[in-house]
């Protein structure tokens, strides 16, 4: 649990992670520098990294980015698995536990048996490693959707939808180690929560 938390905390610090410098570019339509600076905060560099390590830049927009995007996805999950929307079926027949028997909160991480969570890292390193790898600093893979981000057609659109990446991530970075902490303090997930009116600190 503590092991979560901490891995929580240092990815929501990403989130805070220089928005400009004067290096790097890493799209044709987008300099990379321009991303991230918005209202109203701006450029949030509290530690003066933007004039100390200029050259960590990119990497550090790359964690950014990446966590925001896993943050994303978790928020997404919780708000389904908190719904009670499971799987039919058993997660493990040889052992009798169906989808529906894991609980819906940080807790139910822990009822996953091992071979379930060594299936998540596999899988997890094979797209950290060879589909999507982390060392392709844009992040970037080519993934288009039609006319929802034809960059090529409509150079605005780039800006916008970047800078909404970013923005997204943040707040989900943010949202992600908020539910966990509120979890941990009342052991109500966020729909019990919601359901019971507990959503005052006082």
């Amino acid at each position: 649990m503590k092991l979560a938390v901490a891995a929580l905390l240092v990815a929501s610090a990403a989130a805070f992670a220089p928005a400009q410098s004067g290096r790097s570019a890493t799209s044709v339509n987008v300099n990379e520098l321009e991303l991230g600076v918005t209202e109203p905060l701006g450029v949030f560099d509290p530690l003066g990294w933007l004039d100390s390590e200029p050259e960590a830049f990119e990497r550090r927009r790359a964690v950014e980015r990446k966590h925001g995007r896993i943050a994303m996805m978790a928020m997404l999950g919780t708000f389904v698995h908190n719904n009670n929307w499971v799987f039919d079926g058993y997660i493990s027949p040889s052992q009798g536990i169906k989808f529906s028997d894991i609980d819906t909160g940080i807790g139910g991480l822990f009822q996953v048996p091992a071979q379930g969570l060594a299936q998540i890292l596999v899988v997890a390193g094979l797209i950290e490693l060879a589909w999507w790898p982390a060392s392709q600093l844009d992040g970037d893979y080519g993934v288009r959707l039609g006319k929802i981000n034809n960059w090529d057609q409509e150079p605005a659109k780039e800006l916008r939808q970047k800078n909404a990446e970013l923005n997204n991530g943040r707040a989900a970075m943010m949202g992600t180690l908020g539910i966990v902490l509120q979890e941990l303090v009342t052991g109500q997930n966020l729909q019990e929560q919601f359901s019971s009116l507990n959503i005052t600190p006082y």
